[in-house]
């Protein structure tokens, strides 16, 4: 039986520019899991699976991003999340750390790499953009963008369970219990709501492809074969453009690997941390 809860892992801190809610537990390398930016997103929900496994050899922190969980609000102008990382770190006193991002967090790790190198052991990415116009179909928005956006814009249990449906290859992760999780966690915070409204259709933070090449820590690039989401192209992108990288395709999988293939999952990112060490 699970010993570590959503509660009593639970902490807050404060940087320089943000009042950031996190879970914490264990011993060992540093270890930080970055959710994605979907609707009723956090640190525990996206990783739940995962934190008390690999938090019986790391050190691990499941954190909430700004606008997202238990942390403080966020407006799209000020939204910077490799920028919210680096300060959690450094207040923190983590010299290095192991970094894993699911989706826009994946996006954000990969920018910390090259914004603080000094600061990342390991770079581990799932279900990432590579920083172009990959998730985009030929006649469009993804099918996970589209229901991404649907869940923002009109909130509830039916958008939301079209929501993980498309998120997911494995459709028995998408329970009645699931869904009402998500849906109360988004309705939760209404000014997120308000604040990913205003940023909508406005351009992201982008991944500057000149500087892929300068990530030099060794790079783990996870994708599920069936992503609906970004396609599975987008890792291989990234593999192509940073030298000490290596992808790895999980076939009957969406865009939640560490959720849909949580063993796998585990199990890979111990043996890349372990296997290529780099203090």
């Amino acid at each position: 039986m699970s010993t570590l809860t959503e509660q009593n892992t639970s902490k807050r801190i404060r940087t320089k520019n943000w009042d950031i809610h996190y879970h914490e537990a264990g011993e060992g390398h540093p270890l930080v899991l970055v959710h994605g930016g979907g609707p009723g997103a956090s640190g525990w929900s996206n990783y739940h699976p995962n934190f008390e496994t690999l938090a019986k050899k790391y050190r691990v922190f499941a954190i909430d991003l700004p606008g997202w969980g238990k942390s403080q609000s966020v407006t799209y102008d000020k939204r910077n999340n490799s920028g919210v990382l680096a300060e959690f770190l450094d207040e923190l006193g983590i010299k290095r750390a192991a970094v894993v991002g699911n989706s826009m967090g994946g996006s954000s790790c990969i920018r910390l790499a090259y914004e603080r190198p000094d600061l990342v052991s390991h770079l581990i990415t799932m279900g990432s953009s590579c920083g172009v116009p990959s998730f985009l179909e030929p006649l469009g928005l993804s099918e996970g963008v589209k229901a991404l956006e649907a869940a923002y814009f009109e909130p509830g249990p039916e958008t939301m369970r079209r929501f993980i449906s498309v998120m997911a290859y494995d459709q028995s992760i998408v329970t009645d219990e699931f869904v009402k999780e998500r849906v109360a966690a988004l309705l939760a915070r209404p000014d997120h709501i308000e604040g990913w409204k205003s940023g909508h259709g406005k351009p992201m933070v982008p991944i500057d492809q000149t500087k892929l090449p300068t990530i030099k820590c060794p790079t783990l690039l996870m994708h599920g074969r069936d992503d609906r989401t970004v396609p599975f192209t987008a890792a291989a992108h990234l593999a192509r453009a940073i030298p000490n990288s290596r992808m790895l395709v999980i076939s009957k999988c969406g865009h939640w690997v560490q959720l849909e293939h949580s063993d796998e999952f585990n199990r890979s990112v111990d043996a890349f941390i372990q296997g290529n060490p780099n203090p």
